[in-house]
């Protein structure tokens, strides 16, 4: 393990080599969740992992992610899901019930597949708030999130395996 490392640090340069992963955008508030879309690929690309190894599929809304991030998390194609998107809030309760599912959606595909799966979902008051995060003053959350799935990818790698009966 990293040990000499700071805990914020990223992943070290060139980690993400050899990795297939996927990034899954939702479509509702699609500037934003296009501007995180741009930062998680970079931040892939900036890690190591080849451009043609990037699968990338859009979904109507953040309440969709879990169920494209676990097709593709059981194919075995993909190391690593980095999911994004932006659950802003309205007049109503409505992004508190979307946003608190998409997270406990996600959470259960990882814990379900084994495969990581990178919580790059704003969650803001405004939209000038979730355009802060997404390449802003607060820089990429897209790009966050995309270091986050190549450091869990590369420590269950050279994490003991599961055991299994019979196995």
């Amino acid at each position: 393990m990293n040990e000499g490392a700071p805990a914020n640090a990223g992943p070290a340069a060139g980690t993400g080599r050899g990795m297939r992963i996927a990034v899954v955008a939702s479509r509702f508030n699609e500037a934003i969740s296009a501007a995180l879309l741009d930062g998680a690929r970079n931040g892939l690309v900036a890690a190591g992992v080849d451009p043609t190894s990037i699968t990338e599929a859009w979904v109507p809304g953040a309440f969709e992610l879990a169920l494209a991030a676990q097709r593709l998390a059981a194919s075995g194609s993909v190391d690593a899901v980095v999911c994004v998107g932006a659950v802003i809030k309205g007049d109503t309760d409505h992004d508190t019930y979307v946003a608190t599912q998409c997270a406990a959606g996600l959470l259960r595909v990882q814990l379900d597949t084994g495969v990581p799966v990178a919580f790059g979902v704003l969650t803001t008051e405004t939209v000038a708030q979730a355009e802060e995060r997404a390449g802003g003053r607060h820089g990429n959350k897209g790009t966050e999130a995309a270091a986050t799935a190549v450091e869990m990818a590369d420590l269950l790698r050279r994490l003991p395996k599961p055991h299994t009966e019979g196995g």
